[in-house]
């Protein structure tokens, strides 16, 4: 059902982030401190931004406009049409460590996770908030106790929110109602996965399956709608994905031998490979 088919980019440090846009696969190299933009087309990598606070989650405005979720700042940029860097929203006040990844959905409300502390495994994380941004800058926590809050994706519909709790015991998938105003309700794990798995990033498809990149075992899991896993495909150390391409068929993964900043940027062991699969993204 999924074959590896090429590896795309080499030579990364640390691939997060990515996502499908505009017949693009975008993602921050985070060690690197750049935001890259991949046409499958011509083969062409395009650095779009530089964040030297190590740039994250990635996402975009009902406008096109590009967010960064800027690491070490705890904030959000936002990248203008001329291509200019400016604080789209400050989110230290809620974020307790370094934020994580992102998602925006069709409104432009951006839903980001932060760290919560910096420990690190086996040691277990300061649970932490969830932060929502609305499309004007306003910041509001909407979720607690997030276990180190890593990849997530809006489902087709616009109105649930599932996130990878990379860090819970056993790692899970925790899904929420997003209300009209974006807000969270009805809390609800979506799925549990075995021990080592640990759920990182995510990508949504048009059946509102989910694939799930886990580093700790090097695997990308599909889960379906209703958190039973459909398929399972040995990945290495895969920590970002995004479903996309012409026919939306093109799972890009992102993959990296190290997490740790100073190995990350001498090693550049980090890639992106490309996978097929059988059930598109969804379509806009």
């Amino acid at each position: 059902m999924t074959v590896i088919t090429d590896t795309l980019i080499e030579g990364l440090t640390f691939p997060t982030g990515a996502r499908w846009h505009d017949g693009h696969l975008w993602f921050s190299d985070t060690h690197a401190c750049e935001v890259l933009a991949y046409d499958p087309g011509t083969g062409a990598l395009n650095t779009v931004a530089e964040v030297p606070g190590r740039p994250s989650g990635l996402g975009f405005l009902p406008d096109g406009r590009l967010l960064v979720a800027s690491t070490v700042d705890r904030t959000v940029l936002r990248r203008e049409v001329d291509g200019t860097l400016v604080v789209h929203a400050d989110v230290s006040g809620i974020a307790t460590w370094h934020v994580n990844d992102m998602c925006v959905d069709r409104t432009g409300r951006a839903y980001l996770g932060n760290h919560g502390d910096d420990s690190t495994p086996p040691s277990p994380p300061r649970a932490a908030d969830l932060a929502m941004i609305e499309p004007d800058g306003t910041v509001h926590a909407v979720a607690t106790d997030m276990m180190f809050a890593g990849g997530m994706v809006v489902t087709a519909a616009g109105d649930t929110l599932v996130v990878a709790e990379a860090r819970a015991t056993p790692g899970r998938l925790t899904a929420f109602t997003v209300e009209p105003d974006g807000s969270l309700a009805q809390r609800r794990v979506l799925a549990e996965f075995d021990p080592g798995v640990s759920p990182y990033g995510l990508a949504v498809d048009g059946e509102d399956g989910i694939w799930v990149a886990s580093p700790v075992s090097g695997e990308a899991i599909r889960v379906d709608a209703t958190g039973t896993v459909t398929d399972r495909l040995a990945v290495p150390d895969p920590y970002t994905l995004a479903l996309g391409g012409a026919d939306g068929r093109d799972l890009f993964v992102g993959t990296a031998t190290t997490w740790v900043p100073e190995e990350a940027a001498d090693r550049r062991t980090g890639a992106v490979r490309l996978l097929r699969v059988t059930v598109p993204a969804a379509r806009p």
